[in-house]
């Protein structure tokens, strides 16, 4: 596609000076916008980061989840990335940003919704067992140092993508799975 792009602006540029003229003058910023344009579809929704600008060593591995863009990065202690789209919480107020690390890591993980989720959603369940096909916490659950802040599995696949969560950061089973497994206890993570 870049390819085509590219050779129907040199064919322009061709015709453009070989013709002169007014037509000529107008060109560059015309070619210039053409370009841009077809730039600007190629590019993809999310930046990537690199994990040195924002930690000091890869130590047993490193997550950062950008809830702007709705993805979360991985790197395993030997340098291997993956990128991952998340669900990300529904407001600014619902997560919180900054540096915690990877604390308990279990699989199938029960559910309770935490006190403000009740006051939020008081027809919730008090409790969902592991398993449970309604499980918001999907098949695997990434425990971080603050309270009730997960990374974890999805039942729901419409989340991913969107402002859907209340605090956490959701990610497709698979792709939680492949993420759990990778993951030691210990991992750094950044949400930003």
């Amino acid at each position: 596609m870049a390819e085509q792009a590219r050779r129907l602006i040199d064919r322009r540029r061709f015709i453009l000076a070989a013709t002169g003229g007014a037509t000529a003058l107008a060109a560059p910023s015309l070619l210039l916008a053409q370009e841009a344009a077809s730039t600007r579809r190629n590019v993809s929704s999310f930046r990537t980061h690199e994990w040195r600008d924002h930690f000091d060593t890869l130590g047993n591995g490193i997550i950062i989840s950008d809830t702007t863009t709705k993805v979360l990065q991985h790197w395993t202690a030997d340098g291997e990335t993956r990128i991952y789209p998340t669900s990300v919480p529904l407001t600014d107020e619902l997560t919180r940003r900054g540096y915690t690390e990877v604390v308990e890591k279990r699989e199938n993980p029960s559910w309770a919704p935490t006190p403000s989720m009740r006051e939020r959603n008081p027809e919730w369940p008090p409790f969902v067992a592991g398993g449970d096909p309604t499980n918001p916490l999907g098949t695997r659950a990434l425990y971080l140092s603050w309270q009730y802040y997960r990374i974890h599995g999805t039942q729901d696949t419409r989340k991913i993508g969107r402002k859907s969560s209340n605090g956490c950061i959701g990610l497709y089973n698979e792709h939680i799975e492949e993420v759990f497994d990778r993951t030691p206890v210990g991992t750094q993570v950044k949400l930003i």
